[in-house]
């Protein structure tokens, strides 16, 4: 492992944070999305994930998945929000800026997708969330839910069997 003592060290932990976060910042955000959250709410809480995992970046990185650790702190920090009463933001008819789009609702299937999703139990929607939408494998995101391997596979086969596939064929004609 390099030595990060230092100012340059700093620096190198920056960068590396940086590089780690703006090739992920979509997925994520798309992620809970996809588990429905809104998208504003969805950029907070992938937000606040990061700045946890920036301070703690030497464990993560050391982490035998980063990729992993990094969703699991997302979706802490989502539970965490969802128990929350009050988030301590106060709403405005103006907001400061508008955001960052990802594209996600320019997709026309996106709406028939979502009501595919939303007929699934929330354990089976965060499986085909984080395999098909994240891209985690079987393993990874048996480490982010905190569930054996074959868990995984078993809640992604029901998951599939529950969307009825013709329907969804059919409402994408």
């Amino acid at each position: 492992m390099r030595d990060r003592a230092g100012p340059e060290g700093a620096m190198e932990v920056g960068e590396e944070f940086a590089s780690y976060m703006s090739a992920r910042w979509t997925g994520l955000v798309r992620s809970l999305v996809m588990l429905g959250c809104e998208a504003h709410e969805a950029e907070d809480v992938v937000q606040t994930a990061l700045v946890r995992c920036y301070s703690a970046w030497d464990r993560v990185s050391r982490a035998d998945d980063p990729d992993a650790y990094v969703y699991r702190s997302v979706l802490n920090v989502w539970a965490k929000s969802r128990r929350r009463r009050w988030w301590g933001e106060r709403p405005t008819k103006v907001l400061p800026d508008p955001g960052m789009a990802d594209g996600a609702e320019a997709v026309p299937v996106r709406r028939d997708i979502e009501r595919a999703l939303g007929r699934l139990s929330s354990e089976h929607r965060a499986v085909l969330v984080l395999r098909f939408v994240a891209d985690l494998s079987e393993a990874q995101v048996a480490e982010v839910l905190g569930i054996p391997p074959g868990t995984v596979k078993s809640r992604t086969a029901r998951a599939i069997a529950r969307i009825d596939l013709a329907d969804l064929r059919e409402e994408l004609s």
